[in-house]
């Protein structure tokens, strides 16, 4: 049976590197499809939690996970020697910056090193971690070359980048449209027909992994640059005295042309703050500055220090210094109603409150207890007590269940919200005490 007649047939066995944001929902949602999948991961912690059906990621339904285990269509290891007994092979590991905010490619070097010595005829591998123009081809074909075997006549590569958004409530793995460019005809040709198995989305075909691994970049490139105007142009209208969140609404009315973007503490998660400057590493390789790339990183950093420095300001006028304040950060998560503090703004706030000598504390219902810089950090519960012997509040993540806004106003001396997710009651107009970005 050939290659293509297992995927057709759900004969394939499916292999899915790193049990993630990414690896466990694509897993999931492959085993759901009728293939058996082995999820491979290097924590055992993690590949423990998977075999006994328990879930740790929010975009997995509990029950179907659970399902999948106990019918023996989806199983973890950490024995990478499984990888002989799989038909595809998806690499779903983290691609992060450096501290100079260069690529750090050893997890895909490392997993695409795992395949090589277990690769075999009438494979498939695809590759999903984002990364720069050019991965696909000169960093992964390499290594799997160096078997002997050919790609597009022994084996098959392409490149397919994740589109995981975490809390939402509409778009999964399984509908949202997909982007496949192989490295041959026959490797695209693969990977399609994989894809197509598994989603209900259409499946957009590209010339080569270039063009595909560029449409990623493009893609959270266009919201860096917009959010960094956001930012930009509320800075702007708090020094004309102008409500910019407003604005927005109002130029949103716009039925074309318009897309809002929203100011904030800054950019999270692993896509925005990161994915951008995969490119502006290698443009250098071809002597282009990304300048607006660039500048918008530089701008939305800015931004965790700015809203420090205007809590400061509102904690002078009540002849309160910001040393030695007690601060509550409302929320660490890097969007409202996840778990998830990968690249949070809120964590670069806490650093800032912390240099200028304030007490920091925080609540957030959906992240309990976070280690930070070798820094340990429990959640505290929001009582009037608590909210009577603080200095202020700073509202960082807009989580939208779980937090009771107008009890946090009415009890606490100061509340500076840098997401609007204040909005209703500041419309109230009887709370001096509560600011908005």
């Amino acid at each position: 049976m050939t290659l293509m007649e297992k995927i057709i047939s759900r004969k394939a066995t499916v292999g899915v590197l790193g049990l993630g944001y990414v690896g466990l929902p694509l897993a999931v949602e492959k085993a759901k499809a009728g293939f058996n999948v082995i999820g491979f991961d290097i924590q055992k912690s993690k590949v423990d939690m998977v075999n006994a059906g328990h879930n740790y990621i929010g975009d997995v339904v509990d029950s179907d996970l659970e399902k999948l285990v106990k019918d023996k269509k989806l199983r973890a290891t950490t024995d990478y020697d499984e990888i002989n007994n799989c038909d595809v092979i998806t690499i779903c590991v983290p691609t992060p910056l450096d501290k100079f905010k260069q690529p750090d490619l050893t997890y895909i070097v490392e997993s695409t090193k795992q395949i090589k010595t277990r690769l075999h005829k009438n494979m498939l591998v695809t590759l999903e971690s984002t990364t720069y123009p050019g991965t696909t081809n000169e960093v992964v074909l390499p290594i799997l070359e160096e078997t002997g075997l050919k790609v597009g006549k022994d084996f098959f590569l392409a490149f397919s980048p994740e589109r995981v958004d975490p809390g939402n409530l509409i778009y999964k793995t399984k509908n949202t449209p997909k982007i496949v460019g192989g490295v041959t005809p026959e490797c695209t040709k693969h990977a399609k027909a994989m894809y197509e198995a598994i989603l209900d989305a259409p499946v957009k075909v590209v010339s080569s992994p270039r063009e595909a691994e560029m449409a990623k970049i493009l893609e959270n490139t266009f919201r860096i640059v917009n959010i960094a105007l956001a930012n930009e142009m509320a800075l702007v209208s708090h020094r004309m005295g102008i409500n910019y969140w407003e604005v927005i609404d109002a130029a949103a009315t716009k039925p074309f042309g318009f897309m809002p973007f929203y100011p904030g503490p800054g950019v999270g998660g692993h896509c925005i703050p990161i994915d951008p400057f995969y490119l502006t590493y290698k443009a250098r390789e071809y002597d282009y500055h990304t300048r607006l790339i660039e500048l918008a990183g530089e701008i939305n950093d800015s931004m965790s220090e700015y809203v420090v420095e205007r809590l400061s300001d509102l904690l002078n006028d009540r002849k309160k210094c910001m040393n030695g304040s007690k601060i509550l950060v409302m929320g660490v998560a890097y969007k409202g109603d996840i778990d998830d503090i990968r690249e949070s703004p809120a964590l670069k706030v806490i650093e800032h409150l912390e240099k200028k000598g304030s007490v920091v504390i925080y609540h957030d219902p959906y992240i309990p207890k976070f280690v930070h810089n070798n820094k340990r950090y429990e959640s505290v519960p929001i009582t009037k007590e608590l909210l009577n012997s603080i200095d202020g509040v700073i509202i960082t993540t807009a989580h939208k269940k779980h937090v009771d806004y107008q009890f946090l106003i009415e009890n606490a001396p100061l509340v500076f919200d840098t997401k609007n997710v204040t909005k209703d009651i500041s419309l109230q107009g009887k709370y001096p005490n509560l600011y908005i970005l």
